[in-house]
Order: structure tokens, then sequence, then C-alpha cells
């Protein structure tokens, strides 16, 4: 079994980080596939494709995930099956003893579609990244006083471009968005407070993916839906908010490389600010895209001048600490970049830098 060493370490790895961030529930499930994947050749079979790969392919195709994905979804899939019973809802705990079995039982049954689902690309949106990306949209405000044009991309479903219609609790006394907001945010902040004041208006918004989700297809948005923690009930309620919102506004996300889409869309306009951002979306990128999509935006900051300038706004995992987001915003004509906060992968905590 030595070709599924990496495998069972990223899996153990995965374990350990969902404990550490409030999800016993699917860390336990982890903790057994890594036993099961070393203990029983059929179990194995699903991480057959990655068999051999290193620690950091299999850990940056986010194979442990796709893993808890698959599982999830076929609990959403049957909400009345003895998975679905034993997996955590509002009125219950999990019961990760009887989890585990009937989990063994639907990979034995359901091979193709565990396979399939797992085959795909990693699909998530987190909602509360949109906490994380709040002060660097402020920061960008404050420097620039323009009205903002924002592209985000790598968007999933779309469900973080309404971020500016958001009510976020950042600290006590510390809030910002409309008080009649129906998707509410909270995270720990930590450090001296964003530039609350900076006025924010954003007078157009776009969104691109390669392979982006159609929330009005019921299967597309359960698929989405399975990638979070499923003893997170806070942000599987936060997401049901958002897609809501995101149905209501008629959210379009077109499908695009990003790299292409940028260089389609990105030019500075006269009068506005324009802000190309994502969230957890460049580490998936080809090395060859990362490359090009910077020097994409290197071009139009060269282009940009006072009265229309350019922002590149990013979360993404620290080189150091893939555990800890880095907010980073760089801002043209000048081209300066600064490190404007450290995060929670999920937006739990803020710590300000800015």
């Amino acid at each position: 079994m030595s070709d599924f060493e990496a495998v069972i370490d990223v899996l153990g790895v995965q374990a350990g980080a969902c404990a550490a961030m409030g999800a016993p529930f699917t860390g336990g499930l982890l903790e057994r596939a890594a036993e099961a994947v070393l203990a029983d050749e059929a179990f194995a079979s699903a991480f057959r494709p990655w068999a051999g790969g290193s620690r950091k392919e299999i850990w940056e195709q986010a194979v442990a995930l796709r893993w808890l994905g698959a599982i999830h979804d076929g609990a959403l899939a049957e909400p009345d099956s003895p998975l679905a019973r034993a997996y955590p809802a509002a009125n219950r705990a999990g019961d990760l003893a009887a989890a585990w079995p009937l989990t063994m039982h639907h990979m034995q049954t359901n091979p193709d579609s565990v396979a399939d689902f797992m085959r795909r690309e990693p699909q998530t949106n987190e909602v509360r990244r949109s906490a994380v990306l709040l002060p660097g949209f402020l920061a960008v405000a404050e420097a620039t006083s323009f009205p903002m044009r924002i592209l985000e991309l790598g968007a999933s479903a779309g469900l973080n471009q309404l971020w500016d219609r958001r009510r976020y609790q950042l600290a006590p006394g510390m809030t910002w968005g409309p008080e009649t907001a129906s998707v509410l945010m909270d995270t720990e902040w930590r450090g001296a407070p964003p530039p609350l004041d900076a006025t924010i208006e954003v007078v157009a918004r776009a969104a691109c993916d390669r392979s982006p989700i159609d929330l009005a297809d019921p299967a597309q948005r359960r698929r989405l839906r399975a990638y979070i923690w499923a003893d997170q009930l806070d942000r599987l309620a936060r997401f049901d908010s958002a897609v809501a919102e995101a149905l209501a506004q008629h959210i379009v996300v077109e499908r695009s490389d990003a790299v292409d889409w940028t260089r389609a869309n990105a030019a500075p306009k006269e009068g506005v600010v324009t802000v190309a951002f994502h969230s957890v979306f460049f580490q998936y990128m080809p090395r060859e895209s990362q490359t090009a999509l910077v020097e994409t935006l290197n071009a139009f900051g060269e282009e940009a001048t006072t009265s229309g300038p350019l922002a590149w706004l990013r979360m993404e995992p620290s080189p150091s600490n893939p555990a800890v987001m880095e907010l980073r915003l760089t801002q043209w004509p000048v081209g300066d970049e600064r490190l404007l906060a450290h995060a929670h992968p999920h937006g739990a905590w803020i710590e300000w830098r800015g």
C-alpha cells in the first residue's frame, strides 16, 4: 500500500485541521478513511487516481475534501436515509459510530457516483470570506474615492459577489453594511479597525469561473453545499441565506478561463476604480496560468491613472503557513503591494495589519 502513503498522510493532516476548526465529526470521518485506505483495497480504489502522488500534489488537489464532499453529497441526496440521519443536523449531533459503517456501505453501493464526484475539481464558495475581503475593499475606497467596478475570478457560484449588501459584525460596536441585510456575518476581529467610514459604491459587478455553479440547478447547488463540513451548521445556514440572495438578485458567473477573462475585462476605466479580486482560487491555477494572470494585471497596471485606477485584492494561503490566509492588495498607478491581514480560511477571525 506504499502507493497510498501520501494519501493517508494528507487524510490524517486534514482530519486534524477539521477537528481544530470545530468539526470533530468531519475530522473523525477522515481519521477512519485514512485507516481504511490502508486496510481495505476496495475502499482505497476511490483514491487510485492519486496513488503515488506527492503530499504536496494531493494537498493542493484537495483530495481529502473531494472525498468528504462525495460522502456528504450522498447524505444530502437522500435526506431520509440512514446515512443522512447519522449526520449532524440542527436538532442533533452527528453519530460518528453509526455514520462510519454507513459511509463504507455508501462507497460499496455507489462507487461510480463517488468516483464521479471526486474526479471533478473541487468547488467551494465560502460565504464568510466576504468578511475578510470587506476591509480590503474599504482600503481601496479610502485610497481612491471612486465608485467600484468589481471583477471576481474563480467565483464558483458567485456567492461573494454581493459582499457590499451584507451586514457585518466585526467586533462589539464595529459593524458595517445595511441593517436590513438578509445575510449576516460575524467574525473575531483582531487589531485596529479598518477604514469603516470609507464610502463604497459598486456600480458594476461581474465574475468568471472555468466551471461555474448554476444555483438554479438543485444537483449543482447540492454539490456545492456538500463541500461544507457537515458539523459546521452556522456555515451551512449562511450558505443557504447567500444562495437565496444570489438567486433573488440573478447573479451570473460567466464560464471562462480566468486569464482570458481578465485580459478581456480588467483594463482600467476612467472615473471608476476597477477591482479584480479572488479568494482561495490562485493556488488551484496551473503555474503557467498564475504567471500569466500576474503579467496581465501588471500590464493593465501600467495603463492605470489617478483618474482610472486599478486594484488587485486577494485572499490566498500564506506561503509559510497554508492554514492561514493572507489578504493582500496591490494598487495602481503606483503599483504598491500591502499585506492587509491574516485570516482564518473560513473567515472565523481576521487579524488586521493594514
